[in-house]
């Protein structure tokens, strides 16, 4: 996959990829993981500021790659929120709302979710609406997942915006009789993996995603499966397992459909 004129970011090469996806518990309960765009968004706090992507020439570059990738999202959901092309749970959304990027360093205070450091990852916060990511977090994914290549750090990208959408259009408000937290959690997951599969669907033109990208994707999601980080007992899963993260990515990035991305319309969450 090549990120090359993505709203006129150019990016070459590959950046070093991380990836921890288990936050800290009072974090992972309002968070929901992400990312976003424009320099506008950047945090001008004391631990979240511009000076998070100047740290070394990785940090400028996963910056670069992040926007990128953020930009590319906002172009694939601007049309499906446009076309109305969405699961429904109540009233149909609006247009789409662009998310906004917070790069930091370490720790972060956020408009909603309270403090969290980099050890939660990538994070979408409902509350302010901003996706947070502090550059190291590409490192993680390589090194301790060994889940490296762009577009496995694509697909997590685009799995955060989908936290984003869910936002938008309600999902997260959805809450199945006679399901425990952790069984939510998993349906809000499945479905930004599918999501994410979704935007890959539709950028395989412009990004020029083949056969091997599909691949450091699917990489990805089984590695950062509940069952692949250490979760024996199902009932602890929050993200779903590798399988099922494997699945429903697929799933979204075969159809290109959002609609074919409704977990909440499983009828049991061991059918997922």
């Amino acid at each position: 996959m090549r990120l090359v004129g993505v709203k006129g970011v150019v990016i070459i090469g590959v950046v070093a990829a991380a990836i921890y996806f288990v936050a800290p518990a009072s974090v992972k309960q309002a968070v929901f993981g992400a990312l976003s765009d424009g320099t506008q968004g950047v945090s001008q706090t004391a631990s979240a500021s511009v000076g998070a992507c100047q740290t070394s020439p990785a940090s400028s570059k996963a910056c670069d790659f992040s926007r990128a990738v953020l930009a590319s999202t906002e172009d694939v959901w601007g049309i499906q929120f446009q076309q109305g092309t969405l699961p429904r749970y109540g009233n149909a959304p609006g247009a789409y709302e662009d998310p906004t990027l917070v790069v930091f360093s370490q720790n972060v205070s956020t408009g909603g979710c309270g403090n969290a450091s980099a050890d939660a990852g990538p994070f979408y916060c409902p509350g302010d609406r901003k996706l947070y990511i502090d550059p190291t977090f590409y490192d993680v994914m390589e090194q301790r997942l060994n889940a490296p290549g762009d577009f496995a750090q694509a697909y997590v990208i685009a799995h955060e915006v989908g936290h984003h959408v869910q936002n938008l259009i309600g999902a997260m408000q959805v809450k199945p009789a006679g399901e425990t937290g952790n069984q939510v959690s998993v349906r809000l997951e499945l479905q930004a993996d599918c999501l994410a599969g979704v935007w890959g669907h539709s950028a395989q033109a412009s990004l020029k995603i083949d056969g091997n990208d599909l691949k450091e994707a699917l990489t990805a999601a089984h590695a950062i499966g509940d069952n692949a980080i250490g979760h024996a007992d199902a009932s602890e899963y929050t993200h779903g397992s590798s399988a099922q993260r494997m699945r429903w990515f697929t799933r979204g990035f075969e159809s290109g459909d959002p609609r074919h991305c409704n977990t909440f319309a499983v009828a049991r969450p061991d059918q997922l």
